[in-house]
């Protein structure tokens, strides 16, 4: 049989007088004890009633009832019923209860003598711990209920529990009716004051005092030593993790999943951030059910003021009530109200994330029930020491990527030598056997023809020539990158630096046929802030590298366009022999060659569209190549920054015209200019 209604509610319900005290389960196993020593050193019987909650209390406490049943016929044990608990009648009566009755959750003895009363009314107020991680608490169990001597409460609680005993096990019934005639009183009034006093009994009121104060301290170091267990277990986890892996995504994942358990909280948020970060993607989250979820969310940090205090101030913020008028970040909190009621923040902790007074990340802890939490001393102390082996882990996670950064930048530059033997064994050797080759000719040879003396000083100087440009291109791209160079910046006709660079195309021509090169300029340009010289060299190198891959029937393009209300675009497009798509970001790199350094059809160091990239970048444009693949053209493109205000007034011609070729130069491209 099974009854949900609890005695200690039917007890408080039929004297309304008593006020429960809480208790703990050493102060109640004292009491009891006391109550069951009276029983034993007196000779007068006396009804006794005892509830246990599970056969395993019962058992160890039977002995000590077979004593007493010795002194009294009027003895009743109930317990949960179990294997070697059962409802029957023999030294005394045991009553067997179900497993869901509410005694289960209850402690209770009555002791009704001639001249000794006394009452233990109990039910447990929190679950006994189940966990095996931590120190066993069954010592500090806390029961609330009436520990009195009143005779009064007494018969109550008899009354109650013997009615009880009779739907329990009828067959007693007899029995009980007998044990209400004897002990029971029905004409006794309650007395003026009912309160839980031990009556005439100081000594034992003074024991379980002591008693409760010793639990009470015990209670305060069990928690002590399980929070030390709870943030050394975490520590321990995290430290592992950091050990095992360098990978900063892991060790989030690993840490917020942990810290979120370990604390209880509705949501756990950790991200890497600095102080001048506008906003971060959340991208790692503990989340209780029913919470609403903040993964990929874009989380503010440069208008969440409470994030400026933290960053400011390096220490841990802890805000039990976001809604708190008297909260002491009530103004901080009220710039990020949206916030708070959109993502239902009512408790939040902010722990920084710092190494060596940088910020270096976040971790963020939300509770979204209706009521305030109020965050303790273990909860920060636990955040902290994790929060400590976080920031390391993100300085080494940094560390491992620059590491790797610079272990392809090492690649890199190993790339990079090795196509600088290529390329200087291929552009400095040939022109210095040629120049060998011309002056022993000239030397060993006194009676050498007049032509023929002057082709080979021809071809001397102009392998001579070809050496200058590369040791000269070398030098160029070396203070390029290395920042040493001058910018004079000026405004400029885009057009002139268009004309210039064709004439250092035009001058540097052979007799050998070249494709047609046609600009289109609209009628209006504005003017330019550049270096002049700068700028020319960029357009005569683009213009070179197309026409080395252009054949002589194709055609090149140079046309300007106002690609931003701040920027002119130029672009030069052939007709040639294209770009696969997979490199296009590849030929800016140095000593980029599309055919390899040693098998390419056509002259160059591949230092040249490098160094337009270095240009183009120090005057603060972009540059950028397309191509639709081998054998289909390419576009080189780049910006220019407007000289806000300037335009260059000359109109564009609108006739073609194509230039008169010099004699010396009859390879001379033709120029087509329009509108």
């Amino acid at each position: 049989m099974s009854n949900s209604t609890s005695v200690v509610e039917e007890l408080l319900t039929a004297i309304p007088q008593l006020r429960p005290s809480l208790y703990f389960k050493t102060s109640l196993t004292a009491l009891s004890h006391a109550m069951e020593d009276h029983v034993l050193a007196g000779a007068e019987g006396s009804l006794v009633i005892a509830s246990f909650q599970q056969e395993r209390f019962y058992l160890q406490e039977a002995n000590r009832y077979l004593r007493i049943a010795e002194i009294t016929d009027q003895v009743y044990v109930l317990s949960a019923q179990g294997t070697s608990f059962t409802s029957r009648s023999d030294n005394y009566e045991t009553i067997a209860f179900a497993a869901d009755d509410a005694l289960t959750h209850e402690w209770h003895l009555v002791v009704m003598g001639e001249n000794y009363n006394a009452c233990l009314i109990c039910r447990e107020r929190t679950p006994v711990p189940t966990t095996s991680d931590g120190p066993s608490l069954d010592q500090t169990r806390r029961f609330e209920g009436i520990w009195t001597q009143d005779r009064y409460v007494s018969q109550r609680a008899a009354a109650i529990l013997l009615d009880r005993i009779a739907q329990y096990r009828p067959d007693i019934a007899d029995k009980t009716a007998i044990a209400k005639q004897r002990y029971l009183d029905p004409h006794l009034q309650p007395s003026s004051r009912l309160d839980n006093s031990s009556g005439p009994d100081p000594f034992t009121q003074r024991l379980v005092t002591y008693l409760q104060a010793g639990q009470y301290k015990l209670l305060k170091a069990y928690k002590a030593i399980a929070a030390q267990e709870r943030r050394e277990r975490l520590v321990n986890s995290m430290t592992a993790v950091i050990r095992q892996s360098l990978d900063a995504t892991e060790i989030f994942e690993q840490a917020v999943t942990e810290l979120g358990h370990a604390l209880d909280v509705c949501r756990c948020l950790i991200y890497p951030c600095s102080a001048n970060e506008a906003t971060v993607t959340i991208e790692h989250q503990h989340l209780k059910e029913s919470v609403d979820s903040l993964l990929g969310e874009t989380w503010p940090l440069a208008t969440n003021p409470l994030f400026d205090y933290v960053q400011d101030a390096k220490e841990t913020v802890a805000i039990a009530d976001t809604h708190d008028p008297e909260s002491p970040f009530r103004y901080e909190l009220d710039g990020i109200a949206p916030l708070l009621e959109r993502w239902q923040i009512q408790s939040w902790l902010l722990v920084p994330l710092t190494y060596q007074g940088r910020l270096v990340g976040m971790i963020e802890l939300h509770h979204c029930q209706p009521q305030p939490y109020d965050w303790t001393e273990d909860d920060k102390a636990l955040v902290d020491a994790i929060a400590t082996h976080l920031s390391v882990a993100i300085i080494q996670a940094e560390a491992y990527a620059n590491l790797q950064d610079l272990n392809q930048q090492l690649e890199a530059l190993d790339r990079t030598r090795g196509n600088l033997i290529a390329i200087t064994g291929h552009e400095l050797r040939t022109p210095l056997s040629t120049i060998q080759v011309c002056l022993e000719s000239l030397s060993t040879e006194p009676d050498m023809p007049a032509e023929l003396r002057q082709i080979m000083l021809q071809s001397a100087l102009d392998d001579a020539e070809r050496m200058r440009k590369l040791v000269q291109d070398f030098l160029t791209l070396s203070r390029l990158e290395s920042g040493r160079v001058e910018w004079n910046l000026e405004s400029l006709s885009i057009q002139e630096c268009i004309d210039l660079a064709l004439s250092s195309m035009h001058a540097s021509q052979d007799a050998t046929k070249t494709p047609t090169v046609k600009v289109k300029l609209p009628k209006q340009v504005p003017l330019v802030r550049a270096d002049g010289e700068w700028l020319v060299e960029v357009l005569a190198k683009l213009l070179d590298n197309a026409q080395k891959f252009t054949p002589a029937t194709g055609k090149i393009t140079i046309q300007v366009t106002r690609s931003s209300p701040t920027h002119l675009q130029v672009t030069i497009s052939d007709t040639g022999r294209g770009i696969e798509p997979s490199r296009l970001n590849a030929v800016f790199d140095r000593f980029y060659q599309e055919e390899g350094a040693l098998r390419r059809t056509t002259g160059g160091t591949g230092l040249g569209l490098a160094m337009c990239r270095q240009i183009v970048e120090g005057l603060g444009g972009t540059i950028w190549a397309e191509s639709a693949g081998k054998n289909k053209g390419s576009q080189f493109h780049f910006t220019v920054p407007i000289a806000q205000g300037k335009v260059d007034g000359r109109r564009s011609r609108s006739s073609e015209i194509k230039p008169k070729q010099p004699a010396t130069m009859p390879g001379n491209p033709s120029v087509l200019i329009d509108d």
